[in-house]
């Protein structure tokens, strides 16, 4: 049996998780859990419904197993469970405790549902619960910190099973008994030896075998080590391996002396990547990522990634065909790699090794994007300019990169802001990462993970003192509040970007800050300040000679005083909106314009002015082409010639619009107000 963790915080739905290879030993803990799932709780025996899901709790340390014990665990009791199986880890790969948001976030990602971006943590758990709420599902918590992860995550139904992995006791989580988990049993131990060496070598000297899975206190982390290490060299006997694993007596764990004897057997050249490879983000790996931290070339780092897979130092995570592999660095052995790292390599090694991994990671986001953009000749003429490692085949290949990709890209930018010391290339990794994910899956459906990258730019904005960028990133952050509902959140960044504006006296972010204050005002009901601060920002735009932008404004201020039933003053901005858009040439603009002009009148009690203004709109939108606006419109006319008393004319308004619809049956047939987005 292998330790099979995942060192992500990623979350996956399945079925029925595939192995690689059958299960080994553990029996009487198999029975024990089991039999802990059937037993009566605590509030059964006292009479009352359990309120919550059961909790077991596999506890041992990094490399004892527990991780795939658990997920045997849940591959036996998977038909109890038919709403699947979600995994989440708790914790990186140093051991830092993982937010519960990032957790709740990915979990209800598996459950396809959807959650606000920025939502705090009480919200996301709460909505987390609700999903659950009506499903039958096992949860399994990976590597859990503490027991204040576990209980926020907790389904608040019977139905659900929470099978968690952590180190110690889960104090403070009522009803837990823990399976502790030592080493396996020797004829298990053995067993798992002989996958790797083959049945000769165990037959043929029995007692060493034993003495090697003795000196190996029977850790499945450490018995793979060693087997990949017998593996590597078919001459070498078994009893002279256990004879060199006791001999280190420097470490006090067996998996920390099989660990020395691997990593000391190794080239000076796969040292070294192997250490660099504790730098990957989220432990994640693939040859890019491998061959930028050891600098050497790709096929070169692919190869080496494939040796440590056959030594049980790395694990591969997707198929060994793919063009693209990926592999995991252990759990167990990350912190040892690390100190090696700081140990042998110096802190302006490690900086540059950090450096050439975010540059290759910044290519390969703008080579990802730009082979979304093959209608621009420039970004063609980019691409091809692209060396060929970098560049994806089609756009398929570049989204399912990303996609697989994502929590290691996700980790890389976090972990490059943590650094303080690389905030150049830090903001190079947003910047691409927010274009890619945008081109690829769209602002919408990227939004969770653009607000995280937008917090993480203002951080370093803020730290660098950057007020250019402070001002973007709270603009980005506030547009995702406001398109989520809280504009009460959205109006304070809007304020703040506004005064970062200024101080570093950028037009646009005012502007635009200035806009959006009013467009949130607007939300919130209060229409006397959105026309006050339209009015601003129609200033400014009026002052840069900012014709188009100000002929938006105008729709903005017009949108103000219809709310508030200052027709008058709505009319006389709609007219100014209309001149704006025509001198400008927008066609399209200049008849939604007039459209809402129209509209103005009619609420105003003038039909007769309506009527003219909606026939000069209908013209105007024939011109632009804009079917929906003139199907719209016929509409509003046949309603305004019901109104003057000409019912043959709003028949034949009717008609012609209905025609319209009929030819396009899946647009919608209603013109909204003057724009009021950003």
């Amino acid at each position: 049996m292998t330790d099979q963790a995942v060192d992500t915080d990623g979350v996956r739905l399945s079925e029925d998780p595939a192995e690689e290879w059958r299960f080994l030993g553990r029996t009487r803990e198999l029975k024990e859990l089991r039999a802990d799932i059937e037993r009566a709780g605590l509030d059964t025996l006292s009479g009352r419904k359990a309120p919550r899901a059961r909790v077991l709790l596999i506890a041992g340390r990094p490399g004892s197993g527990r991780t795939a014990l658990a997920e045997e665990l849940a591959a036996r009791v998977a038909d109890d469970y038919p709403d699947g199986v979600l995994r989440a880890r708790l914790s990186e790969p140093d051991g830092t405790r993982v937010p519960v948001d990032r957790i709740a976030r990915e979990l209800l990602a598996a459950l396809d549902r959807s959650a606000p971006p920025g939502a705090d943590e009480d919200d996301l758990t709460e909505v987390l619960r609700t999903a659950l709420a009506d499903r039958r599902v096992l949860l399994l918590l990976d590597a859990a910190a503490d027991a204040e992860q576990v209980d926020a995550l907790l389904p608040d139904t019977p139905d659900c099973l929470a099978v968690t992995v952590a180190e110690g006791p889960l104090t403070g989580i009522a009803d837990v008994r823990p399976c502790t988990l030592g080493g396996l049993d020797t004829k298990s131990a053995v067993e798992l030896l002989s996958r790797y060496t083959g049945s000769v070598r165990i037959t043929v000297d029995p007692r060493a075998a034993e003495q090697l899975v003795e000196v190996c206190q029977a850790q499945p982390a450490a018995l793979t080590l060693a087997g990949g290490w017998l593996a590597a060299r078919p001459q070498a006997a078994v009893a002279d391996l256990a004879r060199h694993v006791h001999a280190e007596s420097d470490e006090s764990t067996a998996l920390g002396r099989v660990f020395r004897l691997v990593y000391g057997s190794l080239p000076s050249p796969a040292a070294r990547m192997l250490r660099l490879l504790s730098l990957a983000p989220a432990g994640l790996v693939d040859p890019h990522t491998a061959s930028a931290l050891a600098g050497c070339s790709l096929s070169g780092a692919r190869t080496t990634l494939d040796d440590f897979v056959g030594l049980g130092l790395l694990r591969a995570t997707g198929s060994p065909q793919s063009a693209a592999p990926e592999y995991e660095v252990p759990g167990c052995l990350h912190d040892r790699l690390s100190r090696l790292a700081r140990k042998h390599d110096r802190p302006a090694e490690l900086q540059l090794a950090r450096a050439r991994m975010l540059e290759r990671t910044v290519r390969l986001l703008q080579s990802c994007r730009a082979v979304t953009e093959t209608d621009s000749p420039q970004a063609r003429e980019k691409l091809l300019a692209t060396p060929r490692d970098l560049r994806f085949p089609h756009p398929r290949a570049a989204a399912d990169w990303l996609r697989a990709r994502r929590p290691a890209l996700l980790a890389s930018a976090r972990l490059a802001v943590a650094d303080g010391e690389l905030d150049t290339l830090a903001r190079r990794l947003m910047s691409q990462l927010v274009r890619a994910v945008v081109a690829h899956f769209g602002t919408h459906a990227a939004a969770p993970d653009l607000y995280g990258i937008h917090r993480l730019v203002l951080d370093v904005a803020e730290r660098r003192e950057l007020p250019r960028e402070k001002a973007a990133a709270l603009l980005n952050l506030a547009d995702l509040d406001a398109r989520t509902g809280r504009t009460t959140e959205a109006l304070v960044r809007y304020r703040a970007a506004l005064d970062a504006g200024r101080e570093a006296n950028d037009p646009y972010a005012t502007g635009r800050a200035m806009e959006s204050v009013g467009g949130a005002h607007l939300e919130l009901g209060d229409y006397d300040r959105a026309a006050d601060w339209f009015g601003r920002a129609l200033a400014q735009r009026l002052a840069r000679d900012e014709r188009a932008d100000a002929a938006r404004v105008y729709g903005r201020i017009a949108t103000a005083h219809t709310y508030a039933g200052r027709y008058g003053e709505a009319v006389r901005a709609w007219r100014a909106a209309a001149a704006g858009h025509r001198k400008g040439g927008d066609v399209a603009a200049h008849a939604r314009a007039l459209s809402e002009l129209a509209r103005v009148q009619e609420y105003a009690g003038r039909p007769e002015e309506s009527l003219r203004t909606c026939q000069e709109a209908v013209e105007w939108a024939r011109r632009a082409e804009d079917d929906r606006l003139q199907a719209a419109l016929h509409l509003r006319l046949a309603d305004t010639f019901d109104r003057l008393g000409d019912p043959v004319a709003a028949g034949l308004q009717r008609s012609t619009a209905e025609r319209m619809l009929r030819e396009e049956p899946d647009d919608a047939c209603e013109t909204r107000g003057a724009p009021d987005e950003d």
